[in-house]
């Protein structure tokens, strides 16, 4: 598979859900490590977030990573760079996007690691850890966002957008509660 195919089939990649991994902690760690060995001034802080970030909860294994920096100005100056250290993205989704940036990295025809670029301390950020930290010390909310997220799976089997977007009032629920 060629570079350039094994991207496609990772923009192109199915929903499917896995059962949790005791490896993806540390796989969140080996890319902070790189991110912060890389990049030593430009991130004020780095979380490991998303269901892959929840131990004992099914994912798409994915690892999400929130990266807060000083400004929205300074996450879009970070793309390229990042682009250029194995990343890639969407500048038409990006540009769609007034609170983040986006990036993802892939191999083998696979997503392995989301990269969402926000102000540090600010609504995005603080609203991504309370959802996490939320999953993290319920299990029951937990129980039910692994059994909607099983449900839209099935629903959204290769519409990544449609299911991402189904989820959005339980996340809202959770944050705002």
């Amino acid at each position: 598979m060629t570079e350039e195919e094994s991207l496609q089939a990772a923009i192109n990649e199915p929903v499917v859900l896995q059962a949790y991994d005791a490896h993806w902690p540390g796989m969140f760690e080996a890319e902070r490590e790189r991110l912060l060995a890389l990049f030593p001034h430009d991130f004020m802080a780095i979380e490991h977030i998303g269901s892959t970030a929840v131990p004992g909860l099914a994912a798409k294994p994915v690892i999400d990573i929130l990266a807060g920096v000083a400004s929205m100005e300074a996450a879009r100056a970070l793309v390229t760079p990042l682009c250029k250290q194995g990343y890639t993205t969407s500048a038409e989704f990006n540009a769609t996007l007034a609170d983040r940036q986006w990036l993802m990295r892939w191999a083998d025809g696979r997503r392995t690691h989301h990269l969402h670029l926000v102000v540090h301390g600010g609504p995005v950020w603080a609203q991504r850890l309370r959802f996490r930290d939320a999953l993290r010390a319920d299990p029951a909310l937990a129980w039910n966002y692994a059994a909607l997220k099983t449900e839209l799976a099935a629903k959204y089997p290769t519409d990544r957008e449609a299911y991402t977007e189904a989820k959005a009032a339980f996340v809202r629920a959770v944050c705002e509660g």
